[in-house]
C-alpha cells in the first residue's frame, strides 16, 4: 500500500514499469536504420536484465509521455526513412511486436537449447527481413 502514496493505482504503476522499461533505452542519433537498429538492441538488452517484468511492454500500450516519446522516435525514423504517413503506424506496430516478440522470448528462456551466437544471428536475420520489408512498403 506504501507505493499507492506515489501513484494512483495498479494501472498507474504498471505503465510506469513499462516507461522505466522503454526508456532504459538510450536514444542515439543519426540514420532512420541507425535509430531504428539501436533502439532494438537497446529493447532486447533491457528484456535480459529485466526478464520477469518484460513481458508487460507487450501487454500494456505505452500511455506515459515518455512511454510515448519512446514509440513516437520509432515514428520519426520511418518518416525520416520515407514511409508514407498513412502506413507509419502500421509500420510501427509490427517492427515493435516483432522486436519486442523476439526480445521477451529470449528473455522468457524459450530459446534456451541455442547458443548465444544463433540467437545474435536470429535476431541480426529478423533486423534484416524488417529492413526489406519497409523497403518494399
Amino acid at each position: 500500500m506504501a507505493l499507492y502514496r506515489h501513484v494512483d493505482d495498479k494501472d498507474a504503476l504498471l505503465d510506469g514499469l513499462v516507461e522505466l522499461l522503454l526508456t532504459e533505452v538510450p536514444v542515439v542519433t543519426g540514420t532512420w536504420d541507425e535509430r531504428l537498429t539501436a533502439l532494438a538492441h537497446g529493447i532486447r538488452d533491457t528484456a535480459r536484465r529485466h526478464p520477469a517484468v518484460f513481458p508487460l511492454v507487450l501487454t500494456r500500450p505505452a500511455v506515459t509521455p515518455a512511454a510515448r516519446a519512446v514509440r513516437d522516435s520509432v515514428h520519426a525514423a520511418l518518416r525520416d526513412e520515407g514511409l508514407p504517413a498513412p502506413s507509419v503506424a502500421r509500420a510501427e506496430r509490427l517492427i515493435s511486436t516483432a522486436v519486442l516478440g523476439f526480445a521477451a522470448s529470449e528473455a522468457a528462456g524459450r530459446f534456451r537449447e541455442h547458443k548465444q551466437d544463433v540467437l545474435d544471428a536470429d535476431f541480426a536475420e529478423l533486423l534484416r527481413w524488417l529492413r526489406l520489408a519497409l523497403e518494399t512498403a
